[in-house]
């Protein structure tokens, strides 16, 4: 798949998880369309995993800690074939299995997540029984900047480093806002770089919305051998949707029906600009 492929596929994403959310009624949309790219470059070109083997102990390990972008995943997920698209049809309805966090009934999702802070955690679990059995898979996580206050995360820190597990790979989705405000104004964790290398991680700094970077980065193992490697995606929240972009409102929020038109009407635009 060409850069511009997966450029052209980003967008169709964006449609199909504000699609979903506006039917569901429900879903964190600014944080799902600022992380689409990574997890389109990602389950396109970086993961070796197979939707029809997916126990395979060989795969690699994907565990999304911003659990509340789920939507991304979903709509990710199902274009690669891990489940029928229809099954998000019942997206947050009664007893169906795509709820509002990552649950591990979905095909494809390695853990239950949403609890901020955890996700890096089980990668790290996931990376010390990988090199203690030999294996050579890697593992990844994606991160929400407003979840790197939680004091887990920098225990995971501490002992990724200590451990020098070169293969686990933290992407931090760095959209600078959460749901109650600009980062540096609910909890300051700059700088970021500066904290993790200080504490032992190999760090790389991207646009989190530039496909060939994000690949470079992800692509490149390791960074510098013995060290963690963490990589700073610098993104939009609610990219690619123009009154969407940089709104603390749309961290949760449904488009009304003229809100989700002017939506799919400026992706279809973008499409054509590709």
């Amino acid at each position: 798949m060409t850069d511009r492929e997966l450029q052209i596929k980003s967008v169709f994403l964006r449609k199909r998880l504000l699609h979903y959310i506006y039917m569901a009624k429900a879903g964190h949309t600014g944080g799902s369309l600022s992380c689409i790219d990574i997890l389109n470059v990602l389950y396109n070109r970086v993961l070796r995993v197979d939707p029809t083997d997916f126990k395979n102990p060989d795969r690699d390990r994907y565990i999304q800690s911003k659990g509340h972008s789920v939507e991304a995943l979903y709509v990710t997920l199902a274009d690669r074939g891990f489940f029928p698209e229809s099954d998000l049809e019942t997206l947050c309805q009664y007893q169906s299995h795509y709820i509002g966090h990552p649950t591990k009934k979905v095909n494809g999702v390695e853990q239950n997540t949403g609890a901020l802070g955890h996700g890096l955690p089980l990668c790290l679990g996931e990376a010390i029984a990988a090199k203690l059995d030999g294996k050579t898979h890697r593992v990844f996580t994606l991160l929400g900047d407003g979840e790197l206050p939680e004091g887990s995360n920098w225990e995971a820190f501490l002992c990724a480093a200590h451990y020098k597990l070169d293969h686990l790979y933290a992407i931090l989705d760095y959209n600078k806002q959460q749901i109650t405000g600009n980062n540096d104004e609910v909890m300051n964790t700059a700088s970021v770089r500066q904290k993790l290398e200080t504490f032992g991680w190999a760090v790389k700094e991207v646009d989190g919305h530039h496909v060939a970077q994000l690949t470079e980065a992800l692509n490149k193992e390791p960074f510098q051998k013995g060290k963690p490697n963490f990589i700073i995606a610098h993104t939009v929240k609610g990219k690619g949707v123009s009154y969407m972009e940089g709104n603390l409102k749309w961290h949760h929020g449904v488009p009304t029906p003229d809100e989700y038109e002017l939506a799919q009407s400026e992706l279809c635009k973008a499409e054509t600009l590709i």
